[in-house]
């Protein structure tokens, strides 16, 4: 895992993977969700998990 210059914070992916990440259904920018559990996107608010430092960007399933 990488860790950030601030304050010693694992980060769970690298910042320069994590820089070019967009939500796959706006196409906006992702933040980490509280804890750095998950992703949650900035524009349309959907919420994408983190698994083994792996962002999984799947779009929902429609019903």
């Amino acid at each position: 895992m990488a860790k950030s210059k601030q304050k010693g914070i694992e980060e769970p992916i690298p910042k320069d993977l994590f820089d070019i990440l967009a939500c796959p259904l706006c196409k906006a920018d992702l933040e980490y969700a509280k804890g750095k559990k998950g992703l949650v996107c900035s524009g349309c608010g959907e919420k994408y998990p983190i698994k083994e430092g792996i962002p999984v960007l799947l779009p929902p399933k429609t019903k």
